[in-house]
C-alpha cells in the first residue's frame, strides 16, 4: 500500500507536470503521481498506464505494472529513480535527457489522428496550434482545477 502521507488526491489537485524531471526522466513524476493516487484511491479522472505513461515504460522497456508494483511497496521518489535507472533497458544521462528533451516537444508528428485530436484540445483550451503535448496537459490541467 502506497503512503497517503506523498499520494496527492488527483481528485483536488494535479499532478506534477510531465515535464517535471525525476532522474532526468520526463513523465516519469507524472506517473509517479498517478500511481500513487491510484493505489490511494484518489485518482479522479486521471488514469495511470495511459498513453503517455506508456511512452515512458515502453522507451525504458519497463511496464506500468512494473512501476505500480515498486510504488505500492511505498518507495520514494528517489528510490524509483534508482530503480528506473537500474532495471529495463539501460539507458545513458544523454540519452535520457535527449529523449526527455524530445518529449517536451512532441505533438505527435507524423500521426494524423494525434495531430487532429491535439488541434481540437489546443482549441478548447486557447492554446497556439504550435503548442505541444505538454503544453496541452499543463493547461487542461490548470482549467479542470481553476477555484
Amino acid at each position: 500500500m502506497t503512503n497517503s502521507k506523498t499520494a496527492k488526491d488527483l481528485t483536488k489537485e494535479p499532478p506534477r507536470s510531465p515535464r517535471i524531471r525525476l532522474g532526468g526522466f520526463a513523465i516519469l513524476a507524472r506517473s509517479v503521481d498517478k500511481c500513487r493516487a491510484l493505489l490511494d484511491g484518489k485518482i479522479g479522472e486521471y488514469d495511470f498506464d495511459c498513453e503517455l505513461d506508456r511512452r515512458l515504460f515502453e522507451w525504458k522497456g519497463i511496464t506500468g505494472d512494473d512501476l505500480k508494483k515498486l510504488v505500492a511497496e511505498g518507495h520514494s521518489d528517489n528510490e524509483i529513480i534508482e530503480w528506473i535507472k537500474k532495471n529495463g533497458v539501460a539507458k545513458s544521462d544523454a540519452e535520457i535527457a535527449a529523449w526527455s528533451c524530445s518529449m517536451d516537444v512532441f505533438a505527435y508528428e507524423g500521426d494524423q489522428e494525434g495531430i487532429e485530436w491535439l488541434q481540437k484540445q489546443f482549441k478548447r483550451l486557447g492554446l497556439p496550434n504550435a503548442s505541444t503535448l505538454f503544453d496541452y496537459l499543463d493547461a487542461d490541467d490548470k482549467a479542470s482545477f481553476k477555484k
